[in-house]
This record gives C-alpha cells, structure tokens and sequence, in this order.
C-alpha cells in the first residue's frame, strides 16, 4: 500500500502541473486549449535535443523547453486566438482553432522528430528502498521539481502584480478591463504561461517515460479530465485533480494489472458518474 501511495503522489504531481497550464488559458480567455498535449510533446522532444544529442545541463534543457513553449504560446495568442475571438461572434470557433493547432503541431513534430520513442540519460542514479518504497531517484527528483514549481506559479499567482490581474480576468473580464487591467497583455501573459507549464513538464518526463510524437493526443485527454474533476478554470481544482487522477491511475494499474487498459474504463466509467451528480467538478467556479 506504502507504494502505491507513494506512486500516485509521484504521478499526481506530474499531471497537477499538467493541469495548471490548461486552466489558466481556460480561465483567462475560455478556450480549451486542445494542443496542450501536442505543447507537452515538443517540450519533452527539446529537452531530448538540448539534453539527450547535444550534451548541455539538463537545467538548461528544461530552461530551453519552457521558454521555448512560452514564445510559442505568446504567439498562438496574439496572432491566431486574439484574432478569432475579436472577430467570431461564435465560441465554437474557438474550440476548432484549438483542433487545427493540434493537428499542426502533431505534424510539425512527427516531421521533425519522426516516430520512434526518445529517452534521454537518467539526470540521477540509483534507487530508493526504504519502509516498504522503492522509487529510482530520478523520479524522486522529478517529483520534487514538479512540487516546487506548482508551489511557485500558485505563490507567483497570488502575490505578484501579474497573478493578481490575471486572477482578475479570471473572475470577470470586462470588470478587469474597467479597472485598467492591459486584457490582451495579460490575456498573451497567461496563455504564455501555460504553454511553458506544459513545455516543463514535458522536459520533466522526457527523463522517466521518454517522448514519442504519437502521445499528445493521450496526455491532453488526460489533462482535460483533471480539469473537469477539479472544475473547469480553478487552479486548486486542477491540482487537486491531478492528484487525485494520479492515485486513481495507481491504485488502478496495481489492483487491475492483470486486465491492462480495464484501469481506464473504470477511471472514466467513474468520471461519469461523478460528473453527472458534480457537473461543475469539485470547485466549480473561477479561481480569484
């Protein structure tokens, strides 16, 4: 039992800042943002050119991933999304902007990097036994880099200038704008935000599961599940459904190992039910 809780704070922690990056475009502009996944892709896949083929720190590697995804979500923002939203009267076309950026992003990295899974070395050898919990160090480091970095961007969105307008878009948009809230920096500052979020975690797990350009599709189902547990464009709601997805994930992988993929049938069989008496999730409102 000792290691399979120990498993689902390890998953949990990865998925939790998987699903911060997609609530707070969401919270910001209402978009889901269904390249999230296809972000996540490209920053394990930078993180294994900068750290795995060229040889440089693995700090540096993940300082490449998030900045890289942050001037790639910046973009996305201010040339296509703004665009769409100013001139669409229909929130549809939002969600189809989104589809398009995912499959573009899926070939763009299929030509790039082709179909065959990539690893990069361990960043930290040996393994940890003790109490009944046996975890390699190098997903200890991962873990406790995920931690700090969730710790950060909730502290950053709570203190400083640029959380707090952001949490103000959150909550009512067009009160922000009357107030003197920039709407379109900070909306370009979020969404900036949560591509980097995905590009780090990316970078992050590149180190334990590897990366192949056919996952972006599988990683975005499951941060829109941790975002519908927690309830759409709250932040705590997405942390709190990361961990709890990540527990679920591995009691269910330990308890069902012998009927492979029947873990996923119950999560989502589950998700049903808990959606259909919770439809707003767990919180269920804007996070300010």
């Amino acid at each position: 039992m000792e290691q399979v809780i120990a498993n689902g704070f390890y998953l949990g922690a990865q998925y939790a800042l998987i699903a911060l990056g997609l609530t707070l475009i969401f919270a910001l502009m209402n978009v889901l943002n269904f390249a999230h996944g296809q972000m996540y892709v490209l920053g394990g896949f930078i993180t294994y050119t900068v750290y795995g083929q060229l040889g440089l720190p693995f700090v540096v590697a993940l300082l490449a991933s998030g900045l890289t995804l942050a001037i790639i979500g910046a973009l996305m923002e201010k040339f296509l999304f703004r665009t769409v939203i100013r001139r669409s009267l229909r929130e549809e076309s939002t969600m189809l902007l989104a589809a398009a950026t995912a499959f573009f992003l899926d070939a763009i990295i299929l030509l790039l990097f082709g179909e065959k899974q990539r690893g990069v070395p361990k960043i930290v050898k040996g393994v940890f036994n003790e109490g009944g919990i046996i975890l390699p160090y190098d997903r200890l480091v991962v873990g406790a880099l995920a931690l700090i970095f969730i710790a950060a961007f909730v502290l950053y969105m709570q203190y400083s200038r640029v959380g707090r307008a952001m949490r103000a878009l959150a909550q009512d948009r067009v009160a922000a704008q009357l107030m003197g809230v920039k709407v379109d920096r900070y909306s370009m500052i979020g969404f900036a935000m949560g591509a980097m979020l995905a590009g780090i975690v990316g970078g992050l797990l590149v180190t334990i599961t590897g990366v192949n350009s056919g996952i972006g599709g599988p990683i975005s189902i499951k941060a829109f599940l941790m975002v519908m547990i927690g309830g759409a464009g709250v932040v705590g709601g997405a942390i709190a459904g990361g961990f709890i997805l990540g527990m679920m994930e591995s009691v269910g992988l330990t308890v069902l190992r012998e009927y492979g993929d029947v873990t996923y049938l119950v999560i989502f069989a589950a998700l049903m039910v808990f959606l259909s008496i919770r439809p707003n999730g767990l919180m269920g409102k804007p996070w300010g």
